[in-house]
């Protein structure tokens, strides 16, 4: 059973949701949302008390706390309701919640692999594609547009060897944003992506030690890796007011390390 919204006092900013917002990139979302004067409705799947933590660390008021399982469409809306109950509607929807699990082809079983990519297309791409139907209805309810920003990946461009389940399903995640763009755009509704390169957080700070690190460090030519918080500004900064021609986008915030045109 999903726990029940946590709540502080009203406010009347933006109402955003965070999806995936316990720790890392989330997180540092999160925070750049609320010190913007907005409200945040924090989720999370699994790791409560480290949303908790998030939560607790958020400047600002009327903030809420949400938990459920995005991989279960009906996960998902109990999620959006949730967080429009909370915080009396949603006017921004990060999609960041993902999965990234280890899967080369050579090393890995049909079952396994099978599993795997169920797993990335559940969380990955239908949680994206549910939520942002669940906020975007809401937002053409509520009239005066919105905003939907999904958190993609260099490696949709590049490729992942080793994670190619990850790869595809954020290529799928940018396709889907772009074709969103178009059709909400009546609504006054702005559709875009980031796509990051390696970022730097707990969760991958043991890579940046060694050789290891080293490495990839040097896949950009500024010789570093960007923090959160950098690739966080972006967000904020796409579903800002200032942001709306920029709808359709796709944002390369790699560092220089990968160039497409």
């Amino acid at each position: 059973m999903n726990a029940p919204a946590t709540e502080r006092t009203e406010s009347t900013a933006r109402r955003v949701l965070v999806s995936g917002a316990s720790r890392g990139l989330g997180r540092a979302v999160a925070r750049a949302f609320a010190g913007n004067g907005d409200r945040v409705a924090v989720h999370y799947g699994s790791r409560r008390e480290d949303a908790q933590r998030t939560f607790d660390g958020l400047p600002g008021a009327g903030h809420v706390l949400v938990g459920g399982d995005l991989s279960d469409p009906a996960g998902a809306a109990e999620v959006a309701a949730l967080a429009a109950d909370g915080l009396g509607g949603i006017d921004v929807l990060v999609n960041n919640a993902a999965v990234n699990e280890r899967h080369p082809l050579a090393e890995t079983s049909y079952e396994d692999w099978a599993a795997v990519w169920q797993r990335h297309v559940s969380v990955n791409l239908l949680a994206t594609a549910n939520l942002s139907h669940l906020a975007a209805r809401r937002m053409i309810d509520q009239g005066g547009g919105g905003r939907i920003v999904n958190i993609g990946s260099r490696g949709a461009f590049r490729g992942e060897p080793d994670h190619p389940a990850y790869g595809a399903t954020k290529a799928a995640v940018h396709a889907l944003g772009q074709s969103l763009a178009v059709s909400l755009a009546p609504y006054g509704i702005g559709v875009a992506s980031v796509a990051p390169g390696f970022f730097e957080t707990e969760r991958v700070a043991h890579r940046l030690s060694g050789a290891e690190g080293e490495a990839i460090r040097a896949q950009s030519p500024f010789g570093q890796v960007a923090s959160a918080d950098e690739v966080a500004s972006a967000v904020l900064w796409l579903a800002s007011p200032a942001a709306e021609w920029s709808s359709g986008a796709v944002l390369d915030l790699n560092g220089a390390s990968h160039l497409r045109t």
